[in-house]
């Protein structure tokens, strides 16, 4: 199981995800589930991927293969070339179906799923910032103001502090601080997500990636802010008004 999680804000996008993979409680592996494809000044590309391991590795390799031609020039048909992030998105739903075609027969045989899912955000110089969340049959939904995060993977237990801190006008600076208590969150509750944890933030026109962090194990502020949630909750919890018993 991993988590994953992404918002675009009127300043930006934030990225988040973990980099756990297992196959049983004996087979813990690191795995970065987020891939950059950055051109400076021209596009900023990020995806976050979920679900069989060897299905998105496989997306991203042929993706990062057909960026550019046997000349070495950039593909207009790739990652890089392509002129819209709805193109792009339609790129990696199309891949999806192709890795699918080729290897979900013989794992469906072995009773093992291999589907995968998306988030990609971004934005290509002209044109507006964009966040698409790619389902595994490789079609895809795009954000919008009123709903402006996807998550993927193992989304319940981060998705309600989410919901109550983010929205559409909130800062670079806090989204990401929420998305990361919702990291805290899940893991207290599911020890399939675990560290290290990718965190990346877009400034909206900037065009290149300032902003990011791989939080390991130990990492002092990812464990003074889950202490912090964590005091703050009992706090709140404590001063809540108490339950109007009528005595029977």
């Amino acid at each position: 199981m991993t988590y994953c999680v992404a918002a675009v804000t009127h300043g930006g996008m934030v990225f988040a995800s973990d980099s756990r993979t297992n196959a049983g409680v004996d087979h813990l592996a690191t795995f970065t589930k987020m891939a950059l494809f950055e051109v400076p000044d021209e596009r900023v590309v990020v995806t976050l991927s979920a679900g069989n391991l060897a299905t998105t590795q496989s997306v991203i390799s042929l993706l990062k293969l057909r960026m550019r031609n046997a000349d070495g020039k950039i593909s207009a048909r790739g990652m890089l070339g392509l002129r819209s992030m709805y193109d792009i998105a339609a790129l990696i739903g199309e891949t999806m179906r192709e890795v699918l075609a080729r290897d979900g027969p013989m794992l469906t045989q072995q009773n093992i799923d291999p589907g995968c899912s998306f988030i990609l955000g971004g934005q290509i110089k002209g044109r507006t910032q964009r966040l698409f969340n790619i389902y595994p049959q490789g079609n895809f939904i795009e954000s919008s103001v009123d709903t402006n995060y996807f998550q993927i993977g193992e989304t319940k237990y981060g998705k309600p502090i989410i919901d109550r801190v983010v929205n559409y006008d909130t800062s670079l600076r806090d989204t990401a601080k929420c998305l990361l208590v919702s990291f805290n969150s899940t893991m207290r509750s599911n020890l399939s997500v675990g560290l290290p944890i990718d965190l990346l933030a877009y400034e909206k026109d900037s065009l290149r990636v300032t902003q990011r962090h791989r939080f390991m194990e130990g990492d002092p502020y990812y464990a003074q802010i889950g202490q912090f949630w964590s005091l703050g909750l009992r706090r709140v919890f404590t001063e809540a008004p108490d339950v109007p018993w009528h005595e029977t």
